[in-house]
Formats: C-alpha cells, sequence, structure tokens
C-alpha cells in the first residue's frame, strides 16, 4: 500500500492526472494535423517514449522497494543507496522514466500545454535535485553518495554501467 501510494501521489499526479487534465482542456492534435500517411509518425514516436517511460518508472519502483527498502516518496525513502539497474547508468532514472512519460504523451497527442508541462517538470527537477534531494543523499548516505555521484551523470546515461567494485572516480 506504501508503494501505491508513493506512486499515486508523485508520478501519478504529474505524469497522469495533470496531462489528462491539460488534455481535456487544452486541446489535442493526435497526428499534429500531418497528411494520414504521415500522421502516424508522431504517434507512434509517442507511444515509443510514453512505453519507455512507464518502463522506467516500473523498474525504478521497483529496485527502490527490493533493493532500497524504501519508496519513491520522500516521506518514505529508501533505507540503502539503490546502485543498481538504470541507476548504473544515470542518477536520476525515475525523474527520466516520468520525463519520458510527459514527452510521450506530448508528441502522442499532440499537445502543446502537455508540452510546456513537460518542460515546466524538466526545470522544476533541474533545480530541485541539486538544490534540495542530492545534499539530503549525502547527508543519509555520506561518502558512498559522494562517490556515486563523482562517477554516474545527473541526467544523461553514461555508456558503459558503473561499477562500484572497480571504477575509480570520474571515470
Amino acid at each position: 500500500m506504501r508503494h501505491a501510494r508513493a506512486i499515486l501521489s508523485l508520478p501519478g499526479v504529474v505524469a497522469v492526472l495533470v496531462p489528462a487534465l491539460l488534455a481535456l482542456t487544452g486541446g489535442v492534435d493526435v497526428g499534429w494535423g500531418l497528411p494520414t500517411a504521415m500522421a502516424w509518425l508522431p504517434v507512434l514516436a509517442g507511444c515509443a517514449l510514453a512505453a519507455a517511460g512507464v518502463f522506467l518508472i516500473g523498474w525504478t519502483v521497483s529496485l527502490f522497494a527490493r533493493v532500497g527498502d524504501g519508496t519513491l516518496a520522500p516521506w518514505d525513502p529508501t533505507a540503502r543507496l539503490v546502485v543498481a539497474g538504470p541507476y548504473r547508468h544515470v542518477r536520476n532514472p525515475m525523474i527520466g522514466g516520468v520525463l519520458l512519460l510527459l514527452l510521450g504523451e506530448a508528441a502522442l497527442l499532440g499537445s502543446r500545454a502537455i508540452f510546456i508541462w513537460f518542460c515546466s517538470v524538466l526545470a522544476v527537477n533541474a533545480v530541485y535535485l541539486p538544490l534540495v534531494e542530492e545534499p539530503g543523499l549525502v547527508q543519509r548516505f555520506g561518502a558512498d553518495y559522494e562517490r556515486y555521484r563523482a562517477n554516474v551523470p545527473r541526467w544523461l546515461p553514461r555508456p558503459r554501467p558503473w561499477d562500484s567494485q572497480h571504477d575509480l572516480p570520474n571515470t
């Protein structure tokens, strides 16, 4: 139940409820007004981005529960630092998944309002993560998080997964 509450409260509101309200009130243009033969391109791209986002969100929630013994919610955080799966490539795959889902929804529905919401969520996280979340992780996990942060980028995935046992800092 604690995971359902966290999912519904955070990515559920940001990536499902708000976009649904924006789509209902801001209009949609599925196919972007392209000729019929081309209209399937943004729909297909949107579906692919949204599916990748949902997959990534699901994977990270699962890792938080199994490896971190916690949830994605700040009020019920992980007890252990999660450095597995996509977290070996990028520090914020959960936010990446939410952003992929939002971008997919914007493309699929041809919604400028959802695209603006995507940009807003990106901007808020670009400020929140380094100013609030990361200092909190340093407090909770100390040198382990510092080493992780020195080796794994915040947004753009590193091509080779980080191996905490063998990689040297900044490699």
